[in-house]
């Protein structure tokens, strides 16, 4: 008899962002150690994800863009043992992340796997806090779209591109989001816009586009805020599953074990 077509599999993708490592393993932020947070957020990672096909890192992975930060990231995630990819953002060195990164895929901006093309872009700005995807970005983006042929493509990067209705983290995020918004538009395959910097959850869907944020590994920003606001949520991570014909599931969850404290009276973020 012949045997039923079974859909592929999806690609299981978890996201990991905004961990702030220091070089010192005990650097703090409001006075949570942001190495002990990753550690809890990745415990809570290997429980509930048994598959990952592929780990994405978008962005402020150290707080101080030292090698002893980076290199306590990679050692940290390498726990995971699959394909992983790295942007900055702007707390980040780039050209020390590339450093770090040398001699592995770490930094590749391009990744097809399965039926689904991932982009990573660079949108940070040396010295500033806010995000800006250069030409070379955006003519990377142009050429990664132009030729994905019939993969979908998740496009990552680490500024918003959306208002999310935080009036101090809007001046703070992609300045050019019109250009990436287009290109958005003018590409069908493009399924979802993936990011950081927010240290919130964001889920909208737009003209069929996901438009996704996930929370900090570390601190957490609270949500609708007119000024700079913490909340004590829990750090968490976002899973994603990519199926093959462009449909996506996603969701966020928290290291519900980790016991947030914040010291008001520390040196600020």
């Amino acid at each position: 008899m012949p045997q039923p077509n079974h859909p592929p599999a999806p690609l299981h993708v978890v996201q990991l962002t905004d961990a702030h490592l220091f070089a010192d393993p005990a650097g703090t932020l409001l006075g949570l150690n942001t190495r002990d947070s990753l550690r809890h957020v990745i415990a809570q990672v290997q429980r509930e994800q048994p598959q990952i096909d592929l780990l994405l890192c978008t962005g402020d992975l150290t707080q101080d863009g030292s090698v002893a930060a980076y290199q306590a990231f990679r050692q940290m995630t390498a726990a995971f043992a699959v394909p992983t990819r790295w942007l900055p953002g702007n707390h980040d060195e780039a050209r020390v992340m590339a450093e770090v990164a040398q001699g592995s895929d770490l930094v590749q901006a391009v990744t097809d796997i399965g039926g689904w093309r991932i982009v990573m872009l660079d949108s940070a700005v040396l010295g500033a806090t806010h995000g800006l995807l250069a030409d070379a970005q955006l003519a990377l983006l142009d050429d990664a779209l132009a030729t994905a042929g019939e993969r979908h493509c998740l496009v990552c990067c680490h500024h918003q591109p959306v208002d999310i209705g935080c009036a101090w983290i809007e001046p703070i995020g992609l300045r050019n989001a019109d250009a990436l918004l287009q290109r958005v538009r003018q590409h069908a395959q493009v399924r979802a816009v993936l990011w950081g910097h927010i240290h919130q959850a964001w889920d909208e869907l737009r003209d069929g586009v996901r438009f996704l944020a996930t929370p900090s590994t570390c601190i957490q920003f609270a949500p609708h805020s007119e000024d700079f606001k913490v909340s004590e949520e829990q750090p968490g991570y976002r899973w994603l599953r990519l199926h093959a014909d462009g449909r996506l599931e996603t969701g966020v969850e928290r290291a519900r074990d980790f016991e947030v404290k914040l010291d008001f009276d520390s040196a600020g973020y």
